[in-house]
């Protein structure tokens, strides 16, 4: 979902300088910096940023309390809310190794007994690279590090279980995983709960869902939970026993033993809600005759 604040605002926030300023004053202990602290930490002359802080303070993003001879800057506190939101996004670009290195431990603590330390590690490391790099996603980075992670190696994992215990896994691909497989994948976990595991991936991830696809679903009572699109990989593809793919061409490997179907759904992408509530409906019909063909007794 986009984030919120006025246009202009969010165009004098695209300056990095500006970003960073904003981010140091949100960031210090006290809410607070002077124009001096700014210019050593951020290493540029004091007039340079006497400038940007000058233009935020216009646009009411910035409030100056004059202290003595001392002019302290914070951020304005009806504006606090989105600047927050966007320099959250914009600080988890980077992830410190320290973070993933925490994602690793956890993770490994997670899965002993399945797989190495150094395996889960990997697999951080690879996800991490795959979100920031080729979903190019900034928002909530780390969690998302973690949950992409945790997924890939739970589907490397379904191999080694008795047949037994599994469960039907079912994958839906989409181009950018953000509108067609999260609105199929919505609607079947509401339908079935953990009987089935229903995972989405995109062939060209886009770096959030669509607040269209988030609306359509609400509508209908249909939560999206903290879904967020994601890169295909092989290993989600090797654990599912039906993959769905809907106007994603050939980016889906095949392997033997999986049920492949390709539905051919217009991409909502830009299209009124009106619109998308009919694919919204399409795609419930097909889940529903999808449900029906799979075994719920397995596990």
């Amino acid at each position: 979902m986009g984030i919120p604040g006025p246009t202009h605002e969010l165009k004098l926030l695209a300056d990095p300088t500006r970003a960073q300023i904003m981010s140091l004053i949100m960031n210090s202990p006290d809410g607070k910096q002077l124009v001096g602290t700014l210019a050593i930490e951020l290493e540029l002359r004091q007039p340079t940023v006497s400038h940007h802080v000058k233009l935020l303070l216009n646009e009411g993003l910035l409030r100056r309390e004059p202290d003595g001879r001392n002019v302290w800057y914070s951020i304005a506190s009806d504006q606090a809310d989105w600047i927050a939101e966007l320099l959250h996004g914009v600080d988890e670009t980077v992830m410190a190794d320290g973070v993933l290195d925490r994602i690793a431990s956890d993770l490994a603590g997670r899965f002993a007994g399945t797989f190495a330390p150094e395996t889960v590690e990997r697999y951080v490391r690879e996800s991490y690279a795959l979100l920031a790099d080729q979903a190019r996603i900034t928002r909530y980075l780390p969690s998302r590090t973690s949950r992409f992670a945790a997924d890939r190696l739970s589907a490397l994992a379904k191999n080694d279980l008795p047949v037994g215990k599994r469960v039907p896994e079912v994958l839906f691909v989409c181009v950018q995983n953000a509108g067609r497989s999260q609105l199929a994948a919505g609607i079947l976990r509401h339908l079935v709960g953990d009987r089935v595991r229903v995972r989405t991936a995109g062939s060209e991830p886009a770096n959030a869902v669509r607040s269209v696809i988030v609306t359509a679903l609400d509508e209908i009572g249909v939560p999206i939970g903290g879904e967020y699109p994601k890169p295909l990989t092989d290993e989600v593809v090797r654990a599912a026993d039906v993959v769905i793919t809907m106007g994603c061409g050939d980016a889906c490997p095949v392997y033997p033993g999986r049920r492949y179907l390709d539905w051919d759904l217009e991409d909502p992408v830009g299209l009124p809600i009106a619109r998308v509530r009919e694919i919204r409906d399409d795609i419930e019909t097909r889940v529903r005759t999808l449900l029906a063909s799979l075994d719920l007794n397995a596990g």
